[in-house]
């Protein structure tokens, strides 16, 4: 039985990721180590918590006593590692803690596993998850491909640019088995409130501001969750070692007119008068080093891999509005006491 350790796994995109292995394929031994920080909620996953190929671990990638004395325990054959520290305007306020997970965690998981693996590399193998961000930012025109140069701008994506060079030097070095991926904003459910979307979301059926930054006319591609899960497993089970693939969902946003269209479809699903929502749209002082547009080329995974996005944009946004307004318990339980500290502080 192959046994692979997911890291992040109560998270955002994890959480998709450990459901999708651990209901496709049942001869897999799935683990999902997770420190529950604040983003980590074990009710995203509640739903295969008693299958019989999954295991929840509650730890800290950034304990490298802990991470060593796990691995040699359970000898995993694979490392799918997602767990990071991912929002921006945090980074600028504790770039350190940045540092912390993303950087010397990911350098704790891949000593474990040179370790454990001891140069028998066969069926072996160090998912690396990480973002765009760390390309910069694009002008007008063009797009980012797996070859263009990294030029991160905050914190939180220095970070991450960081961590993908140690992997990649840990291939080269010591011939560690690895593939990367970095991917454009995701969206979908199970999305802690604090990014653009899910926040907007909960602020506008609270009837609170939407802070959208300096002119609103920042631009970003935006990737559903699931198709993500998607991208990843095939990445997983057929992308080549030592290769970078691009994810992106060839959806191309301004936030201003994303958070219109937003206000338009939670106006016709909570029955409210057209533009009500609007009227909650507040612009906020721009944040330090904001990047202004990403856009992903992922060209190589659709023509090595197949893959493509399964949904539009106006789709995939119904299908999220959805589900947070079928799961308000959910909503209410995860936007309590340290968020609403974190959410005074940053915003009003």
């Amino acid at each position: 039985m192959k046994k692979i350790v997911i890291t992040g796994g109560a998270g955002f995109i994890g959480s998709h990721v450990v459901r999708r292995f651990v209901n496709k394929y049942p001869d897999y031994k799935i683990y999902n180590l997770d420190a529950l920080t604040y983003a980590g909620n074990l009710e995203n996953i509640a739903d295969i918590e008693n299958k019989p190929n999954y295991t929840f671990v509650k730890g800290d990638i950034t304990d490298a006593d802990f991470i060593n004395e796990l691995f040699q325990k359970e000898q995993f054959d694979s490392i799918i590692h997602l767990a990071a520290e991912s929002h921006v305007d945090r980074s600028i306020t504790d770039p350190l803690a940045f540092v912390k997970t993303n950087v010397i965690g990911t350098m704790n998981l891949l000593n474990a596993a040179k370790t454990i693996w001891k140069n028998n590399f066969v069926d072996k193998r160090f998912y690396h998850v990480s973002t765009d961000e760390v390309y910069g930012s694009l002008g007008a025109t063009g797009l980012f491909t797996e070859t263009t140069p990294y030029d991160p701008n905050s914190p939180y994506s220095a970070s991450k640019a960081s961590s993908d060079h140690f992997v990649r030097a840990y291939g080269e070095t010591y011939g560690l088995p690895y593939v990367i991926t970095n991917c454009s904003n995701n969206y979908g459910p199970n999305h802690f409130p604090e990014k653009l979307i899910p926040l907007f979301i909960n602020n506008i059926i609270n009837h609170k501001p939407l802070p959208v930054y300096g002119d609103g006319k920042y631009t970003r591609d935006w990737l559903y969750v699931i198709d993500h899960a998607i991208a990843i497993d095939l990445v997983f089970h057929d992308g080549k070692n030592h290769e970078t693939y691009n994810i992106g969902g060839f959806n191309e946003w301004q936030n201003i007119e994303l958070v219109q269209l937003l206000c338009q479809k939670m106006d016709q699903k909570l029955g409210r008068k057209p533009g009500e929502s609007n009227s909650l749209i507040t612009y906020v002082k721009d944040r330090p080093g904001h990047d202004l547009r990403y856009a992903i080329d992922a060209s190589k995974i659709n023509k090595e891999l197949g893959w493509k996005p399964s949904v539009t944009f106006e789709e995939g946004l119904s299908k999220t509005i959805d589900w947070y307004l079928s799961n308000e318990k959910w909503l209410k339980n995860v936007t309590s006491g340290d968020y609403q500290n974190y959410y005074s502080n940053q915003y009003e």
